[in-house]
């Protein structure tokens, strides 16, 4: 805790590396668990916060279901992230309610890991209607609580996790036997299949388990970092063992995490297209004889009766850790990796004791680092049924109202897990490899639209325009192009992981539900409004609404309606004149004057991706109906369909 200049002890800060909104945005009342890293990061710091699901029955939200909480969050947590404390949110009694969140936070930790924490917790309430925090801090067990001094939220919090931290990802593909006698009750069998998880769990630190430490790929030439660690060997491995870079076996439980990433780059790369983790595989040594003569040991084996039916249950392990970077990589595997396979163990003993006699849960993780948390989590999904079964939505739906994620967005459907190993490099690139401008109108000139309020898209999107990846559409391949930056926007805000599918791949769906014939393929046939709509629907599920204006003069009288469009929806617009297309993101409106302007992104560019050139050149930019040259950007004599995608409401 500190002693300040006059020799009294300074009282703790808290700090929160979590957005504002997954705290202040909490139902009142409720209850947050806080967690962090007290091995990686300073105490007491917060790096996400999670909503409380499930309370006893008629005591309200402050009284939760500790052993139903800790079954949900085992799962979920990623180890090397810790319970730290707990807020309530919407008390008015601090003294009382402060002290109660703590020992809650210390009981579901106990729970989670079956010991009292070492390290400090925090307790503390939230004021629903001013958002301020006070909280109390326990620095160890049995230390006085004291009152915390002031909440600290931090200006760069990604910056800090991946720069104190790095991930292990260990895969363990299982067969486990389960012998079970055909006149066995279930409860029998039951108690056989948890005695059988528990053995399998204690092997993990037996002779016959050994574990290969690789780094991660790099875009260099430079050599990958391996070791080989012993099962036996991890039982008592210290923290505290000397940083020695030699590479031989005899000294590879010394060396630290970061010796295991590229020279230039010794923290954690995180994004949901490409991260990366320290590769942890479990070997079977066969050969090892644990015997002290060296002598072979005679092995019996029992091989039941036929009266005895053998299932095979499967057992797909995935998990992730986190570890600070001067964490000895021995330690990580003896301290997070091993509980780490026995949790998920656990948990999935959970799931599939109960169907343990009809059909076996199909159990696979996933990983995710949704908008919005900046912690990895896990997510245990039953694959039998697919992403659309009911089940598996009320499943997602859980986890987002856990997670303080909205609930009109499927940011936990597998299409958005974190990727593994793939390429390093920008990850604005198409399938060719080319890089490709985002979000271009952001540093663009003002509208001209004297007292006029902006709607604008909400999100990210990709730049899509004549001669894109080396493909010739000039003259025809404007609405193809506006669909693939709606398309982007799509896979960018996660609703779906569908690539932005290229003409040809577009001519090919209208074909497949019957809007065009064959010879449409590799044709050079424009298509307007409503062939997007229909490729909307087939490949994300997405509906839109259609304006039709007459004339291009009628445009202006639609800026309210897609203001209202901006706000509520966020996406872009396609507009359809003639022989003309264009991607409509955003306008500016001034309700009193009529005065308006159409931000547009204009697909008929021809350059390079040259941000200055796009801009300069107007390319993308304010345009007005009319000019002040008396101008007209719309014509008059042509009709305008206006393409609305709308916002999937989904989980």
């Amino acid at each position: 805790m500190g002693t300040a200049a006059d020799g009294s002890r300074r009282r703790p800060a808290l700090s929160l590396l979590c957005p504002k909104a997954s705290i202040l945005s909490a139902p009142s009342p409720s209850l947050l668990w806080l967690v962090g890293s007290p091995r990686s990061l300073q105490p007491i710091t917060v790096a996400a916060a999670l909503r409380c699901l499930h309370s006893l029955p008629d005591d309200g939200p402050f009284s939760p279901n500790l052993p139903h909480e800790a079954d949900e969050i085992r799962g979920l947590l990623v180890r090397g992230f810790d319970i730290v404390g707990a807020l309530l949110v919407g008390t008015s009694n601090f003294e009382a309610d402060a002290g109660r969140a703590l020992d809650l936070a210390r009981a579901l930790r106990e729970r989670l890991f079956g010991e009292k924490a070492s390290h400090g917790m925090v307790g503390g309430c939230v004021d629903a209607a001013t958002g301020d925090i006070r909280f109390l801090v326990s620095e160890s067990i049995g230390s006085e609580a004291v009152e915390g001094q002031e909440v600290v939220w931090e200006d760069e919090p990604a910056r800090l996790l991946l720069e104190k931290g790095c991930l292990l990802r260990c895969q363990l593909l299982l067969q486990v036997p389960l012998y079970l006698p055909s006149d066995e009750k279930s409860a029998g069998n039951e108690a056989r299949f948890a005695s059988l998880v528990e053995f399998t769990a204690a092997n993990l630190r037996g002779p016959h388990a050994s574990y290969l430490v690789e780094g991660p790929a790099a875009a260099s030439e430079e050599p990958h970092r391996s070791v080989i660690l012993h099962g036996s060997d991890l039982n008592h491995v210290s923290c505290d063992l000397p940083i020695n870079p030699d590479t031989n076996e005899r000294n590879a439980k010394a060396l630290p995490c970061s010796e295991f990433f590229p020279t230039k780059r010794r923290g954690l790369y995180l994004t949901r297209e490409n991260a990366d983790a320290i590769q942890v595989i479990v070997l079977s040594n066969q050969s090892f004889n644990s015997s002290e003569a060296g002598s072979p040991v005679p092995v019996l084996k029992y091989f039941p009766a036929a009266s005895a039916n053998l299932r095979v249950i499967s057992l797909k392990l995935d998990i992730l850790c986190y570890a600070s970077t001067d964490l000895p990589v021995a330690a990580a595997v003896s301290e997070l990796v091993i509980p780490g396979l026995s949790d998920q163990l656990s948990v999935m003993k959970k799931a599939i004791v109960s169907e343990l006699l009809t059909q076996q849960p199909q159990l696979c993780p996933y990983h995710f680092v949704p908008p919005g948390l900046l912690i990895p989590i896990t997510a245990l999904y039953d694959t039998r049924y697919g992403e659309i079964e009911e089940k598996q939505s009320q499943v997602r739906r859980n986890l987002h109202f856990r997670l303080g994620l909205p609930l009109d967005r499927p940011l936990l459907r597998t299409c958005n897990a974190l990727t593994f190993g793939g390429m390093r490099g920008d990850k604005n690139s198409s399938r060719n490899g080319s890089s490709i401008l985002r979000d271009v109108h952001k540093d663009i000139p003002s509208s001209g639209v004297s007292g006029g309020i902006m709607s604008l898209i909400d999100g990210s999107y990709e730049y899509y325009h004549y001669l894109h990846d080396g493909i010739d559409d000039n003259g025809w391949g404007c609405a193809y192009r506006s669909l693939q930056t709606i398309m982007s926007w799509y896979r960018l805000q996660q609703y779906s992981a569908t690539n932005v599918l290229s003409h040809r791949e577009i001519q090919q769906v209208l074909v497949e539900i019957g809007d065009k014939n064959p010879a449409f393929v590799g044709s050079r046939d424009w298509i307007g409004a409503i062939e997007l709509s229909f490729v909307l629907d087939k490949m994300f599920g997405v509906s839109c609404k259609i304006i039709n204006v007459r004339s291009g003069d009628e445009l202006p009288e639609k800026c309210r309606e897609l203001a209202m469009h901006f706000e509520t929806q966020g996406t872009p617009v396609m507009i359809g004149g003639g022989v003309l297309a264009y991607t409509l993101l955003g306008v500016d409106y001034n309700e009193s004057s009529g005065d308006c302007a159409f931000l547009i992104l204009d697909p008929h560019y021809t350059g390079s991706d040259d941000l200055k050139k796009i801009v300069n050149g107007g390319w993308c930019a304010w345009k007005k109906s009319v000019d002040s040259k008396g101008r007209s950007f719309f014509l008059k004599d042509k009709f305008y369909n206006l393409l609305l995608p709308q916002r999937p409401n989904m989980v």
